[in-house]
């Protein structure tokens, strides 16, 4: 059987669910710290094998980490699941986005501005309330509703303040009148794995569940399975999760993750997703 490694920064519920299923089918998978590595860009790309076997998968939590790694590990010929082109799309919201729309994925409305002025004119155009993101980000985290102008003022001069050059890209989405849930589309190469509701949690219209977010199962219908499928390729496919959420017209896509935590969409639908990825990775040495 092929050797693959997993490059982590902290071992957590899904990485522990990886190492699990991949001794199941009898893979003992190189476990490697990225706190800890370094790599000769200029090795004998045959040694860096020896080191990481035939296929890589990147759980790293930190993204800017776990993007270098992969295009330094990819110049050396190993294939890193997910790929350094998905990877940096999905890590940006903008990126995102853009990919979507080009593949026309039905997606909520989007303005971006670049200057504090060109954020005010943004948001004039869109209308309130809307919805404020850092392009760079997860768990929910500088995800503000902006509800009028005032709101806005205060929010945008804290972004200011923060001098983070990142935060000075300003994201905006029109707020979409939905149920207080989401729908979370985990999608393998080309096969939809399973599907869950994300109920937001009380006092907040956040449905992370690493925010305290609850998972459901959701049937997953030909709808859906097509609308996953057509967002997991927009952004160059791999191990993806989809999020959607339902809108009065239609279901919109308004994010696709490429270091996916599966632990709430596990104890919804009870599908051995470690399972589908350490498979999907075996495939993918194999070539």
């Amino acid at each position: 059987m092929k050797e693959i490694s997993l490059i982590y920064d902290r071992i957590r519920w899904e990485e522990k669910a990886l190492i699990q299923a991949s001794r199941r089918i009898g893979l003992n998978p190189k476990l490697v710290d990225s706190k800890e590595l370094y790599i000769n860009t200029m090795e004998d790309p045959s040694k860096t094998r020896v080191k990481f076997g035939e296929a890589v998968i990147q759980r790293c939590i930190s993204y800017f980490r776990g993007l270098h790694l992969t295009a330094t590990l990819e110049s050396m010929g190993l294939p890193v699941i997910n790929s350094f082109n998905v990877s940096s799309i999905c890590g940006n919201k903008l990126l995102t986005t853009l990919a979507l729309i080009k593949a026309g994925v039905p997606s909520p409305k989007t303005f971006v501005a670049f200057t504090e002025e060109g954020a005010f004119k943004a948001l004039e155009n869109l209308g309130y309330p809307a919805v404020m993101k850092p392009v760079v980000g997860s768990w929910g985290r500088l995800i503000a509703l902006i509800k009028d102008r005032d709101s806005a003022q205060g929010l945008i001069e804290s972004r200011k303040e923060m001098k983070n050059a990142l935060l000075q890209i300003y994201y905006f989405q029109e707020y979409v009148e939905r149920p207080p849930r989401d729908i979370r589309i985990m999608v393998i190469g080309n096969e939809v794995i399973a599907a869950s509701y994300r109920y937001s949690p009380q006092n907040d219209w956040r449905t992370n569940v690493a925010r305290g977010g609850v998972s459901k199962p959701c049937s997953v219908t030909h709808e859906l399975e097509e609308l996953a499928l057509k967002a997991a390729e927009a952004v160059g496919g791999g191990v993806l999760a989809v999020d959607c959420m339902e809108s009065p017209s239609e279901i919109l896509v308004h994010e696709v993750n490429s270091t996916v935590e599966f632990r709430g969409l596990c104890s919804a639908t009870h599908v051995d997703i470690a399972k589908k990825i350490i498979d999907y990775a075996v495939g993918v040495a194999r070539g």
